[in-house]
């Protein structure tokens, strides 16, 4: 092989290395940096985790029928979430949409165990009224759930 087809070769090889390093950079993303100020705010554990309790709302025993009083028990049910939701102890909530089935609604707490739970359960217009009653289960979940209200906001139109 000549000097100049040496050459070529060489100026070849190495013009193709950025390339092929940029195609690698596009197959494989790039690992999240850890951010241990966000891990601290959220309450993630090394694997980004934390402790929750799941709430299942199940219909209960009474049905408030009276239409004003019903709609104050959801205003204040509302207005309890959003309690909640400030204060960072409810990462989650909604309701079910499928009709029919006695599941009303999930709430996700961050609190370590059942009992904290069922203190802040306990301050709902709908459970104080009978108007539904609350299943609990310990739960294991990305730490990232703690971040779902503050983005709601940032997507949300209205409010209820």
């Amino acid at each position: 092989m000549n000097i100049l087809a040496a050459t070529a070769l060489a100026l070849l090889l190495a013009s193709a290395s950025p390339f092929a390093a940029a195609q690698d950079a596009a197959v494989t993303p790039a690992k999240p940096v850890f951010d241990a100020e966000l891990a601290k705010k959220t309450g993630a554990d090394d694997y980004g985790m934390r402790r929750y309790v799941l709430v299942i709302l199940k219909t209960g025993p009474t049905r408030v029928d009276d239409a004003e009083e019903r709609k104050a028990m959801f205003a204040g049910h509302m207005a309890n979430i959003q309690r909640l939701a400030k204060e960072g102890k409810l990462a989650l909530a909604g309701p079910f949409m499928d009709k029919g089935g006695d599941w009303r609604g999930l709430f996700v707490f961050a609190v370590d165990d059942i009992d904290q739970a069922k203190a802040l359960v306990a301050t709902d217009p709908v459970i104080v009224k009978g108007e539904m009653v609350a299943e609990y289960h310990a739960w294991y979940g990305s730490a990232a759930n703690m971040l779902v209200g503050e983005l709601h906001d940032k997507v949300a139109k209205s409010s209820f």
